[in-house]
């Protein structure tokens, strides 16, 4: 934000000006309330802002933890995609000293697969707890890991093959991407779909189509005379010596017949998402409380209008009789568990502090603590 100098500014401030600023700081301060997260008072009543530990049915004090660090980077910055088992080994302390609890960590956690591997042995070793805590990224949507797939297929029907991949970075939310193609366009593409597919599955949507685009170059010839209309040599003579590569590829890419076809999707998948919530209950007491480390969990839904392809958020589904307020109140519904996390950002030091003070009977303005009951 830049800052005025004083000496720019006209002694002789007219009326004009006058209106003019006052109309300005309005709109700044109508902008700052509607980004506020924390302004909504109806928001924080139905989070319990005003709950103690006491008001709550929750197992006190917790006998067995469940910590679920979940191993990811946020691309923008340069951080250890392990951040999330500092803040875990503080917490792992501190219930072991302060309740001589007996303390559980999940460990490599790096896709919704591996935690779903680990947590099915659990049940069957030992019973559930009373708080299972996460620490991760996270948003409106809940915890987030790297979109890993969790399921594909390739099957041809008709003369069309197709190769369907399925994959996950938030329990519910279901990234579809499909490979489409003729199989009479061209035998060496359709013979490389059909014997090499499996190996395409496990790879990230932009890999395979780097990958594809890269084969359908080698094998698929260019329209000649598509090529000399756009990208001669006299027509490359008229753009700028900047531009003539990125006309070239252009040109490549508009002067042959594409053999496939890509199409990505994210859809609702209550399927996934019951999935998850059913691996909470199995995980956590009746009693006991399901917390969110990370940010926006326990914030507001966004409201906006949709558009065309466009998924909504989990929170704003029908989901567990929604729309629900929060991901917290989303997961509490679904659960029928006390659920709990911040609202707004917080930081792997944040998570820990606010768990703390909950588990010590201090209140906290900006943590949404939901019952089963809040609708």
């Amino acid at each position: 934000m830049e800052c005025l100098d004083s000496n720019l500014i006209d002694e002789s401030f007219n009326l004009k000006n006058i209106v003019s600023i006052r109309f300005l700081v309005s709109l700044l301060l109508l902008w700052i309330c509607a980004a506020d997260v924390y302004s909504d008072e109806s928001h924080l009543v139905s989070c319990g802002s005003s709950y103690r530990l006491s008001d709550l049915k929750l197992q006190q004090p917790p006998r067995r933890v469940l910590l679920v660090p979940l191993l990811s980077r946020d691309p923008h910055t340069t951080e250890s995609p392990r951040w999330s088992e500092q803040p875990a080994r503080t917490l792992n302390a501190f219930y072991r000293n302060r309740f001589n609890a007996d303390v559980t960590q999940l460990r490599d956690v790096w896709s919704w697969t591996d935690y779903y591997q680990q947590i099915e042995q659990i049940p069957q070793q030992s019973p559930p707890f009373d708080r299972v805590i996460f620490i991760s990224h996270g948003g409106f949507d809940g915890p987030v890991l790297k979109n890993a797939v969790f399921g594909q297929d390739f099957e041809i029907t008709g003369g069309k093959g197709e190769l369907l991949q399925l994959s996950e970075a938030q329990p519910g939310l279901k990234h579809v991407l499909s490979i489409i193609y003729d199989t009479e366009k061209n035998q060496i593409f359709s013979d490389y779909m059909a014997t090499r597919w499996p190996e395409l599955a496990p790879m990230k949507s932009d890999d395979i189509l780097h990958l594809l685009k890269g084969l359908e170059k080698q094998i698929q010839p260019l329209d000649h005379t598509c090529f000399q209309l756009y990208c001669s040599t006299e027509k490359l003579a008229t753009s700028p010596e900047q531009q003539r590569g990125y006309r070239l590829e252009l040109c490549e890419s508009i002067c042959r017949a594409p053999l496939f076809e890509q199409k990505t999707a994210v859809e609702i998948s209550p399927e996934r998402f019951f999935h998850f919530t059913k691996s909470l209950n199995s995980l956590v007491t009746a009693n006991g409380l399901i917390f969110f480390g990370a940010c926006n969990p326990g914030s507001a839904a966004p409201v906006k209008v949709l558009e065309k392809d466009e998924t909504e958020l989990l929170i704003n589904s029908t989901l567990a009789g929604g729309p629900h307020k929060s991901y917290v109140h989303l997961v509490s519904a679904a659960t029928d568990r006390i659920t709990a996390g911040p609202i707004g950002q917080s930081s792997a030091d944040d998570i820990v502090n606010r768990v703390i003070m909950f588990e010590t009977g201090r209140p906290q303005y900006n943590l949404c603590i939901v019952t089963p009951e809040v609708k």
